[in-house]
């Protein structure tokens, strides 16, 4: 955690930012780079009867860190993917509360 689900950009272009674009937000969270990860999910975007290029969206999942983290997260995401010379790209946050949250059956509240 956090959990990237990326759409609308390719394997190759995650790829080449992927090491990067995980090192600046492990620095900002303040945690390793093993804490992360990034899903690409292939998506097929129609418009008035055709197919078309699709535009990053970036659903992140995460445990809340409060909004001056949130704001610098969406600013780091931003800045990678439009390297790779996406002129929009969109961020999006659900939040988990840790008593909702469980890994082999522990809640995250209980640790």
């Amino acid at each position: 955690m956090p959990h990237l689900i990326i759409r609308g950009v390719s394997v190759d272009q995650v790829k080449t930012v992927s090491t990067s674009l995980v090192q600046d937000l492990a620095d900002l969270c303040a945690c390793g780079t093993d804490n992360f990860t990034l899903e690409i999910v292939h998506s097929t975007y129609v418009f008035d009867g055709n197919e078309v290029p699709g535009y990053p969206l970036i659903e992140v999942k995460w445990f809340d860190r409060g909004q001056e983290i949130q704001d610098q997260f969406a600013s780091i995401v931003t800045k990678h993917f439009q390297a790779l010379e996406f002129p929009e790209v969109e961020v999006a946050f659900s939040t988990f509360q840790e008593s909702a949250y469980y890994l082999n059956g522990k809640s995250f509240a209980s640790s």
